[in-house]
């Protein structure tokens, strides 16, 4: 097969970055629209607040170290690192004017109505001034404690430094009238003025209090209905004066920082990764500050004392009109006792392929089983570890974890499993970006345990979802396998839309295994046939059956690929695919969040259509779909459609063989296609239009799937209730 013969020109890509913030806007467009039950709305808010934190610290701090090296390098959309945090600052204020004024003037009037109250300074009465009073005192006054910040930056005589809060720290700027002086305690008693000795000049009139993450952010408030709260803000501003007795209190502002973390680790030079990584936490906390949250009400000069000491110009200042931090709404969006103002709930589905009284290892020996989280429950993926920990017939488990939850039962079940002499080795990703401090952990618990592991592979991050359990049985060794599209994650497997998918397929078995050896061996694989690896020959592949597809639609025969992914902006790919539109081939995208191609060009990419989907679940699947003359090649994948995770990552993708498990993933991919409720459309210019039903029929591709994986299993609940069970006399 020939590579790449087209590369298209800067003007045929969307930028990435602005890419990314459309896909914000969709996030945030649910917490706009009414037909939304109302604390999703704000939950929706809260998740477009989060992810723009993420953002800053990520994508704005790499741009951020390319500007402070005067690089004037272009990406492949054209555009300079200068030119895109241009860009970026006019969207992202747009975005901030939009989420507070659906905050303001939306949501909280709509919560009030349902008594469920943020309280304001104003509002707080005598009914609960006394109960505020004490809480301040019991939670706030014990952990918080002012600091004295000198106005000069390099005046050794002068006040402390300002100190290196954490990234996204919560801090509290109070501003003194800086020709008061602090009464002494006998002068204070009795009312006096200020003595001359402790006259304070201009560089003491700043002070800084940090709000610690364990001071509750909202303090829940007396009510004789429904329910109230303020905000710790607002509370540290009402008793301020308690902090600082005798001095005049100008200003009580509300400020949040968010520093550069897009810093890697220069694995070259780490002797010890793990030490390696323990280290760049450190130097991430130092980061430069790439943005300046403050309260709309602060005044010229605490703004620009907060810009000074920061160092930061006026392009990273950005005033919000309202809480700072809205991310944190979250709690008040997931508060118990308002069921009725949020979506029915899907609880996921236990599904009857795994029978609860059978062994999973008989059950997937019977045939390969699929399931679709969160719609069906993730417990046999923890189940089969689990048993496979306790199994006496088990002999070996190989895993690899890059996210895991909290108090994971994986890892728990790990850790059984070595207590009981099995062999296990686990792969832990020290580099999953924020989720460093965790895995550390693990690792260390893990090997603690007793456990091999291995901390990937140097230069790429293990972004690869698979366990190998290898099990004597009477035949011999048999390899039972998982593979997926999510991490191995009990808390997110509730949350985001995933595929599990289960097999004892000698060939699968046998090149995972090779796989996962080459990668603790830190070896180069045996050449696959079925499974594909990246940074191996997963790329090649991908561009393999792409130019099936183009050599089909030559001889004007079907040519057609549809895929799912979170996103796409892998150059190369993208100029393969308008080649691939050029020739004849439909092509259908369910890109969630980044998508760098332009659709519907005349000439370029006419037969190229993509949707992203914003629902409840958090889209998170890959699927791929090629025509391929009629063999309907079929794959899950972990991999997006990203330079990164081509070249740079440990991933697989894997073909779906079994018909029935086909077949139902195909059903589903189809759907996406469907959706006209929760679905949007890219237009060439870099636009989404929300897509509506129109004259066709409704169709939501999220509640389909929860409704077809319901019938699916009623189907096989009576199934199994019509099977005649013969009765087994007991032994004597």
């Amino acid at each position: 097969m020939n590579t790449v013969e087209f590369v298209a020109k800067p003007s045929d890509f969307i930028n990435r970055e602005l890419s990314w913030l459309e896909f914000n806007q969709r996030v945030l467009n649910e917490a706009c629209r009414e037909s939304t039950p109302l604390l999703d709305r704000l939950k929706f808010l809260a998740i477009s607040a989060s992810n723009l934190d993420e953002f800053f610290k990520v994508r704005v701090g790499g741009l951020r170290i390319l500007l402070r090296s005067a690089s004037e390098k272009q990406d492949f959309a054209g555009m300079t690192p200068l030119a895109q945090l241009d860009a970026i600052e006019k969207r992202v204020r747009e975005m901030y004017d939009k989420q507070y004024d659906i905050l303001l003037n939306q949501i909280e009037p709509l919560l009030a109505e349902k008594s469920i109250v943020r309280s304001k300074h104003e509002d707080i009465d005598a009914d609960y001034d006394a109960f505020l009073t004490q809480r301040f005192e019991e939670n706030l006054v014990a952990v918080i404690a002012p600091m004295s910040i000198s106005e000069e930056l390099d005046d050794p005589q002068s006040e402390p430094a300002f100190p290196l809060f954490v990234n996204a720290a919560f801090c509290i700027c109070v501003r003194l009238d800086g020709n008061q002086g602090l009464l002494s305690r006998s002068s204070e008693s009795k009312g006096l003025e200020p003595t001359a000795h402790d006259q304070s000049g201009p560089d003491s009139q700043f002070k800084i209090l940090s709000v610690p993450k364990s001071v509750e952010r909202f303090i829940t408030v007396p009510s004789k209905e429904g329910f109230r709260y303020v905000t710790v803000e607002l509370a540290i501003a009402k008793y301020i004066q308690n902090f600082f007795p005798g001095r005049k209190v100008l200003e009580c502002i509300p400020f949040r920082i968010t520093r550069n973390a897009d810093m890697t680790l220069n694995e070259d030079g780490a002797a010890d990764l793990l030490m390696g990584m323990t280290e760049l936490l450190v130097e991430r906390a130092a980061g430069e500050c790439v943005r300046l949250e403050i309260a709309d009400e602060a005044s010229a000069d605490t703004e620009a004392f907060l810009m000074n000491k920061l160092e930061v110009t006026s392009h990273a200042v950005i005033r919000c009109r309202g809480p700072l931090a809205l991310s944190d709404f979250m709690d008040i969006a997931t508060m118990s006792g308002f069921g009725h103002l949020r979506a029915t709930d899907w609880p996921p589905l236990l599904s009857p392929e795994f029978p609860v009284s059978t062994s999973i290892f008989e059950v997937i020996a019977e045939q390969d089983r699929i399931l679709f989280h969160p719609y069906e429950s993730y417990d046999p993926v923890v189940e089969m570890i689990q048993e496979a920990a306790t199994d006496p017939q088990v002999i070996a488990i190989k895993q690899t974890l890059y996210r895991t939850s909290r108090n994971s039962e994986i890892v728990k079940a790990l850790k059984t499993a070595a207590s009981n002499d099995k062999h296990v080795t686990a792969i832990v990703e020290l580099k999953a970006r924020f989720d460093e401090k965790r895995n550390i952990k693990w690792a260390r618990e893990l090997e603690q345990a007793g456990i091999d592991v291995i901390y990937g592979v140097r230069g790429l991050k293990t972004h690869a979802k698979v366990c190998i359990i290898v099990r004597r049985e009477p035949q011999g060794i048999r390899r039972y396998i998982h593979f997926a599209t999510g991490n191995y994650n009990e808390s997110t497997s509730r949350q985001y839309s995933d595929i599990s998918y289960f097999t004892c397929d000698e060939q699968l078995g046998d090149e995972a295994v090779n796989i996962f050896n080459a990668i603790t061996g830190l070896s180069v694989p045996r050449p696959t046939v079925q499974l594909s690896f990246a940074p191996v020959d997963l790329r090649r592949r991908l561009e393999e059956l792409i130019e099936v597809e183009i050599a089909y639609a030559r001889k004007k025969l079907p040519a057609k690929i549809e895929a799912k992914v979170n996103s796409l902006s892998d150059q190369r790919l993208i100029s393969l695919l308008y080649q691939a539109s050029q020739a004849g081939v439909t092509i259908n995208l369910n890109v969630r969040g980044i998508c760098c191609l332009r659709p519907g060009v005349p000439g370029l990419s006419d037969r190229i259509r993509v949707v992203s989907i914003i629902d409840r679940f958090l889209e998170h699947s890959r699927i791929l779909y090629f025509h391929h003359g009629g063999q309907h090649q079929t794959f899950i994948s972990s991999a997006d459609w990203m330079s990164r995770n081509l070249d740079r990552r440990v991933e697989l993708l894997v073909p779906i063989n079994h018909k029935p498990s086909r077949d139902r993933i195909l059903r589903a991919l189809s759907g996406y296609f469907l959706d006209n409720v929760n679905s949007y459309e890219l237009n060439s210019d870099g636009s989404y239009v929300r897509l509506e039903p129109g004259k066709d029929p409704v169709y939501r591709s999220q509640k389909s799937l929860y409704e077809s994986s319901q019938a699916l299993h009623a189907a096989l609940h009576r199934q199994r209730a019509a099977m005649f069970e013969p009765h087994k006399p007991e032994s004597e």
